[in-house]
């Protein structure tokens, strides 16, 4: 055998090359990312339970079936563009002190809770979330464990410096870091912190870690 040809009786035969099947959709990453922002919008909009396939796609500037080839259902299309902030996470902040890395952490998060499709999707899904277990689920992901990758490194770095003692309580670690902004932000729905808000959250998570 060589470059796609066969020897048969002596005679040189070409071998078909494969072909996609005719008809088959080739699904253009500028489309997908397209309907992608255009289901965050109308979110921030309409809501999840007015959100349509027809809304969406007019958003996106695409015909409904572009949607309905990448997703079977709305249910699906907002799961996965939730799950998908689990992914993206945060840059792990590395300032050479537990409380430093934690206010810059405290900025960043603060920042794109504040955002205002953010500020306006989150309480709609968990509402949902609380009807609908594949929503809460993929909710808990996106929410929870980007946030965790990055606490988890800050921890493992304030370990190395000695800040924390070998052995605590991580889940409990993990929730006095991430919890604060969320209950403001998501539970309270407070859209602006104190001046100084953000210095002194870091500096008590940072002397409530040490103490654990």
């Amino acid at each position: 055998m060589l470059d796609g040809m066969t020897t048969n009786a002596g005679e040189s035969q070409t071998r078909p090359r494969r072909r996609a099947p005719a008809g088959a959709a080739v699904l253009r990453a500028d489309v997908t990312e397209a309907i992608r922002a255009a289901v965050f919008a109308e979110l921030a909009s309409v809501g999840y339970a007015r959100m349509s396939i027809e809304g969406i796609a007019r958003r996106a500037g695409v015909g409904k079936t572009a949607v309905y080839r990448r997703w079977r259902s709305k249910l699906h299309l907002v799961l996965d563009v939730v799950s998908a902030l689990a992914v993206q996470g945060l840059p792990a902040p590395d300032t050479g002190s537990l409380e430093s890395d934690l206010r810059l952490l405290y900025e960043v998060t603060s920042r794109a809770l504040r955002h205002p499709v953010a500020s306006q999707v989150i309480p709609d899904l968990q509402a949902e979330a609380a009807r609908n277990p594949d929503i809460a689920e993929a909710m808990q992901k996106a929410l929870r464990d980007g946030q965790e990758s990055v606490a988890s490194s800050i921890l493992a770095a304030a370990g190395q410096r000695g800040e924390i003692r070998p052995g605590l309580d991580r889940d409990l670690a993990l929730d006095l870091i991430s919890g604060p902004l969320y209950w403001r932000a998501v539970v309270i729905r407070s859209p602006k912190l104190p001046k100084g808000y953000l210095d002194a959250l870091a500096r008590g998570t940072a002397e409530a870690l040490k103490a654990l």
